[in-house]
């Protein structure tokens, strides 16, 4: 059974990335399964720190970007708008190049608040971030929108 709400084929995430951070950073989402959202960002000079490893404030982006994503699948998008309310992490070890994957699910699905695990892969399949994120739902309509519907 999914955890989504509502029907999800009108519903284009990538469309909604030109102009922000999402796009800067190169975020794609992949995969949306029943359970869980799959997301890849690219280990780029976008990406990295002057060490040239993953900087953890991109992990960190990409992580609260696929919670948020999920978050706003998760609810009804007539009623309700989430946000980040907390974010943490743990970078378990460092990555030069490539992708990484992140794959979010779902913690607890509350009425007034989300919490999502989101672990970061590298193509090999070893774990690079761990992160958890907290959404706060707001009762409002959803704001997510398209470059030319934002206001």
């Amino acid at each position: 059974m999914s955890i989504w709400h509502g029907d999800l084929a009108d519903i284009d995430l990538g469309g909604m990335a030109p102009g922000t951070m999402i796009e800067n950073l190169g975020v794609e989402i992949v995969e949306i399964r029943d359970d869980a959202l799959v997301g890849r960002m690219p280990v780029d000079h976008r990406t990295v720190q002057p060490a040239g490893v993953l900087h953890g404030g991109a992990s960190i982006a990409f992580a609260e970007t696929l919670a948020s994503w999920a978050g706003y699948l998760a609810v009804d998008r007539e009623r309700f708008h989430v946000v980040g309310q907390e974010i943490n992490a743990n970078h378990i070890r460092p990555i030069s190049s490539g992708w990484v994957t992140g794959i979010v699910t779902a913690v607890n699905i509350g009425r007034r608040a989300h919490v999502w695990e989101i672990r970061i892969i590298d193509d090999a399949g070893k774990l690079i971030c761990i992160s958890r994120c907290t959404l706060a739902v707001i009762e409002q309509r959803s704001t997510y929108a398209t470059p030319e519907a934002r206001g």
